[in-house]
């Protein structure tokens, strides 16, 4: 994307805040300098060859660059940080192009050939007292590597995110949004999963290796896995439902978008419909002060009244949630922190000293369990699926007679339903950044 005056204006505000919560932590920590490096690319076994490269997200919290692996920032007390910029004079592969954008006028940039060469440079001059380092080992000799002290403040410090974060998170929901039309699209066409996943890639204009995690492009019963990962070339003999879990990125931040759709009118487009609902009621919900763990258990029980509504379930909400039923159509959490990270950091504790927030029992999949602030960013997922092991287990439990299993096997062939959107929490209330993205395509 090309950098404008505004986005100068706000990443320079981005930058002093981040580099004062930097500066708090060290001192609370007792460092008075901190290397945040890159990362470097992970070869393959016995292979000249390696896996994705993928940025550190403590590097892009401050460098808004191109991913230039080996690079490293260099943060003294009291000095202008320092960019060790590696690019290489390569001829096998296109190396990353030095900077020129205006944010680089806050740091002292210096262009290097390689890693190696960058972490020879720490050295000159050597940073006095105490120093940490933030990143993949090995880290140079007499660096503190990762202390958890550091880290666990500095993870507090990523939660509430600055204007320029926000404005990034806006991009990417706004870049993610017309791959999930295409999508709907092809599978309207009836094309494959695989295709499907072609048809994403180029509205997005962004490689897998760009997304900020794998998209999730699942067809029928493969909807029943969370987490699916594979995508058949083939099409199938026919097309009932598809699940979309798909993002893009914006200078290392990332969008996490869900939208299920249904081929044809029915008992399982019902279920959809009443799932958009649910999903929307919960998103109202979202304001400062709210205990997520509360408004996770409120999602059990919605998604058991729509159940019940829709005659999957012959027990009330409450029973349902209790029993632990709700959890086989439920598996997974309400949702989590997103940021530089698709399940961003710092979930679990509201404070650096605190202890972790426990899960509410039977609930052990929970990613986010403290109070929500204004500038946090929150994905709202409430799903329902027809997982068979699940199914099974419930189907041989006390409550088997509390189940619909001819309904159930309807829609089992429909896999699941997942619908997520990403929410800025506010000091009032909440934004919906991808509702408000899909209503400006629309």
């Amino acid at each position: 994307m090309a950098w404008s005056g505004t986005d100068s204006l706000l990443f320079g505000a981005h930058l002093r805040a981040t580099l004062a919560a930097i500066a708090a932590a060290m001192e609370r920590s007792g460092h008075d300098a901190l290397v945040v490096h890159a990362g470097s690319p992970r070869m393959l076994f016995q292979d000249d060859q390696a896996s994705p490269f993928r940025v550190n997200p403590w590097f892009a919290w401050l460098v808004p660059a191109p991913p230039a692996p080996g690079s490293l920032v260099c943060i003294r007390r009291g000095e202008t940080p320092e960019l060790l910029f590696v690019a290489p004079d390569d001829y096998w592969h296109n190396p990353p192009s030095i900077p020129e954008e205006e944010w680089v006028g806050h740091f002292r940039l210096r262009a290097l050939s390689s890693e190696h060469a960058a972490v020879a440079a720490l050295a000159a001059p050597p940073p006095a007292g105490r120093a940490a380092w933030l990143g993949e080992p090995p880290a140079a000799a007499g660096w503190d590597a990762n202390p958890p002290p550091l880290l666990a403040t500095l993870e507090q410090a990523r939660v509430r995110k600055t204007a320029w974060e926000i404005a990034c998170l806006r991009a990417a929901t706004s870049l993610a949004v017309p791959g999930h039309l295409a999508a709907e699209r092809a599978f309207r066409d009836g094309a494959s999963e695989f295709d499907i996943h072609l048809a994403y890639l180029g509205a997005v204009r962004q490689t897998d290796d760009e997304l900020p995690y794998p998209c999730i492009i699942a067809l029928n019963e493969h909807a029943a896995t969370l987490h699916y990962q594979l995508r058949d070339r083939g099409a199938p003999a026919r097309s009932r439902s598809l699940l979309i879990d798909a993002g893009a990125s914006c200078r290392g931040y990332g969008s996490d978008i869900t939208r299920t759709w249904s081929m044809a009118p029915g008992p399982f487009a019902a279920l959809i419909d009443g799932m958009h609902t649910v999903q929307r009621r919960l998103c109202a919900a979202v304001a400062p002060g709210v205990d997520w763990r509360e408004l996770h258990l409120t999602a059990h029980r919605l998604v058991a009244g729509l159940l019940r509504e829709a005659g999957v379930l012959k027990m009330d909400a409450g029973e349902a949630v209790a029993s632990g039923v709700s959890a086989t159509f439920l598996p997974h959490g309400l949702g989590h922190l997103l940021g530089l990270q698709v399940h961003d950091v710092a979930g679990l504790r509201p404070d650096a000293d605190a202890a972790p927030i426990p899960r509410p029992p039977g609930h052990p999949a929970l990613r986010l369990t403290r109070r929500l602030e204004a500038g946090m960013v929150v994905t709202v997922e409430p799903g329902v699926y027809f997982i068979p092991g699940l199914l099974a287990a419930l189907r041989q439990g006390p409550h088997a007679g509390a189940v619909n299993w001819t309904l159930v096997e309807t829609l089992a062939a429909c896999g699941g339903i997942r619908i997520e959107d990403d929410v800025l929490v506010t000091a009032s209330g909440h934004d919906n950044l991808t509702r408000t993205a899909f209503a400006d395509i629309a």
